[in-house]
């Protein structure tokens, strides 16, 4: 199988040029090799320092421009060479072979100075002026490298060559280019003679991208539709069979009566890869839409896609919900309405990894009595990731098989000033920011919001942390609330930006009933938020939570608060108790306040006096624009008199 062709410096993903940057001690022959490859002769006379040499398209099969950058030797110019290696794809590291010393210096300094550069590409080792070696005490190559690999496993390959004999010269660069283009490092483990787990994912993606009845296996159209696809011409019946018979002799589960099975699929392409064919397994990936990163390459997720005003935010569309409710049925086996965490991550095994199994998704959504995800919480879950990072969360649907044109699978809210404004929003997402001093009870609150115990409360976090689960409306429709708790500390950094309030929806202030320092500590958050809001223009409806309303609540607690709220113009705390379950349907309260982004905005004095003074510019340029009128309308009125009396006259 797989007659490789050049041609995917066209695919997604593929490097459309290579730059090499050549290194090594001085008189090591770095710019006596560049010249010897690019014109297939030995120059007599070359300047310390070459300026950078481009190769033709046609130079190396793959028809990707090839730039080769020398570089000086002079301690004095370190700097320089340290910036030229920072922009390498790929680095050729020179030694004399006819110098011991210049051996030892890649060991003593020039691979350690790459790894403190924190240079990560491909790396060569060239070993020049092959014809002055001594041939009376030849050494060979693999037992002068083999030690240095070892200890610097980004060490690709070595190669000797000599510019004067024209040996081995143009495939230093050749070999340099590969590794760029054909990198092994993605795709295999060295160590364990095995693919690395992210090309398997990615390969078997392939596989169920290409298996399109469905049936675990790819019959001979199947594997003749994925040739032409990835290679532009088709497998003859012999060669099926051929292919068929190596993975069955090797691999006996890697074929079945239908055809190639995704076990076969993946041995083949170890067996390439071993082979040294790593071109056939990129052309594959590149084809289907991969980067160097084994990632959906830049091209096919534009950032023109995810383009948004501060105050506007992202949410799926119905096409793509229907897709994951699709996707949903099919790997709940049983279907108890409970993705289990290996159904999880079945489903998300075609992705580089699986996107929930770190903050800020570890943990918020709610789960079930088994563990699991309802549909209600794995789709919320999938709201969270589209409103945090948009992209990501489009490039795990195509993982997972999305059919549809990307941009099908997300849409743009309405702007939030613009939502204001018409007094009503269109938005299914909803984020709350919860502010709030330590142990005011924020933590226990958005674990209630999961439905987990107060029990199963592990108490407050110092750090930012997200919730996010289905609420019923009052109509039997459902919206999403997404709960983001703000740290104490983590608030006060948060107005040092101008758009900081531009993504939240509505801002809950919770804050401990009986700690008075608790309620003044919310108290001067809300006025902070709302001095934001007025200042910057991205001003949120507020509320007000009185938590741990179990316990006694401080000294005039309730006519404190009741005066600040009325003074700021929202509704009173809205009490609670995590401990006691009792919620006073809160989160529908939030919900509903959110969905009426023109009412509960706290109003500080400031803004106020602001306001006042506006209407009072306002009227007097009312009064003003009333006089002026006035005038004109009686100096027109004069004139008909003057015109008519100077007629009658």
């Amino acid at each position: 199988m797989a007659r490789y062709s050049a041609g995917t410096v066209d695919c997604p993903g593929s490097p459309k040029s290579v730059r090499i940057v050549v290194v090594g001690d001085k008189g090591t022959g770095k710019s006596s090799l560049i010249v010897a490859a690019a014109s297939d002769s030995f120059p007599p006379n070359v300047p310390p320092v070459l300026p950078d040499t481009n190769l033709p398209l046609e130079f190396f099969p793959d028809g990707v421009p090839v730039t080769i950058v020398d570089t000086s030797s002079r301690p004095e110019d370190r700097e320089m060479v340290a910036e030229e290696l920072r922009n390498a794809d790929a680095v050729v590291l020179t030694y004399d072979c006819d110098r011991p010393e210049t051996l030892q210096g890649l060991t003593t300094y020039w691979l350690p100075e790459l790894r403190r550069l924190e240079v990560k590409v491909p790396i060569i080792v060239a070993g020049c002026k092959l014809d002055l070696r001594d041939d009376n005490n030849p050494v060979s190559l693999e037992q002068v490298m083999s030690p240095i690999m070892h200890q610097f496993r980004e060490i690709e390959t070595c190669i000797e060559c000599s510019a004067l004999k024209q040996l081995q010269a143009q495939e230093v660069f050749y070999y340099a280019q590969k590794t760029v283009l054909h990198p092994t490092g993605p795709l295999f483990d060295q160590e364990s003679q095995s693919l690395k787990p992210r090309c398997v994912r990615a390969l078997k993606r392939i596989f169920i991208l290409c298996d399109h009845d469905r049936d675990g296996a790819l019959s001979e159209a199947e594997l003749n539709d994925f040739q032409v696809k990835c290679f532009n011409a088709p497998l003859q019946p012999s060669e099926i069979e051929g292919v068929k018979r190596v993975v069955q002799e090797k691999l006996p589960e890697g074929v079945n009566e239908r055809g190639l099975t995704v076990t076969g699929f993946l041995f083949l392409h170890a067996l390439f890869i071993e082979k040294g064919r790593l071109e056939t397994t990129w052309t594959v990936l590149r084809k289907f839409g991969y980067n160097n990163d084994i990632r959906l390459a830049d091209e096919l997720l534009p950032p023109s896609l995810f383009k948004r005003a501060p105050d506007q935010s992202v949410e799926l569309t119905d096409v793509a919900i229907d897709f994951l409710k699709g996707m949903y049925v099919l790997f709940d086996d049983d279907g108890d309405n409970n993705l289990r965490p290996q159904e999880i991550e079945d489903l998300f095994s075609t992705a580089p990894e699986s996107p929930w199994t770190e903050a800020p998704y570890v943990d918020a959504a709610e789960k079930t009595a088994l563990g699991g995800l309802s549909f209600d919480a794995f789709l919320s879950l999938w709201s969270l990731m589209t409103l945090l990072e948009p992209a990501r969360s489009v490039e795990h649907l195509i993982y997972i098989g999305f059919p549809g044109d990307p941009s099908s699978a997300i849409r743009l809210t309405r702007r939030r000033r613009l939502d204001r404004k018409k007094q009503q929003c269109e938005r299914k997402v909803f984020q709350c920011f919860v502010f709030g001093p330590n142990n005011a009870g924020k933590s226990a609150l958005l674990n209630c919001f999961l439905g987990r115990s107060y029990a199963d409360n592990a108490g407050s976090t110092a750090d930012e942390r997200y919730a996010v689960n289905m609420v019923d409306e009052s109509g039997g429709a459902k919206k999403t609330l997404v709960m983001r708790e703000m740290p104490e500390d983590g608030a006060k950094g948060l107005f040092s930006s101008k758009e900081s309030l531009a993504a939240c929806d509505i801002a809950v202030f919770v804050y401990d009933s009986a700690d008075e320092s608790s309620w003044k500590t919310a108290t001067e958050l809300l006025v902070e938020v709302a001095t934001h809001g007025e200042a910057t223009g991205y001003e949120v409806p507020c509320l007000m939570v009185s938590a741990k309303d179990d316990l006694d609540s401080f000294p005039i607690s309730i006519q404190e608060s009741t005066r600040v709220t009325q003074d700021m113009g929202i509704e009173p705390p809205v009490s609670i108790s995590s401990k006691l379950g009792d919620f006073n349907n809160l989160f529908r309260k939030i919900l509903t306040a959110a969905q009426h982004p023109h009412l509960s905005i706290p109003e500080t004095e400031a803004g106020k006096s602001r306001k006042h003074y506006n209407r009072l510019i306002n009227r007097s340029l009312m009064a003003v624009s009333i006089g002026a009128a006035a005038v004109v309308v009686g100096l027109a009125a004069y004139r008909v008199y003057a015109a008519r009396k100077s007629t009658s006259a």
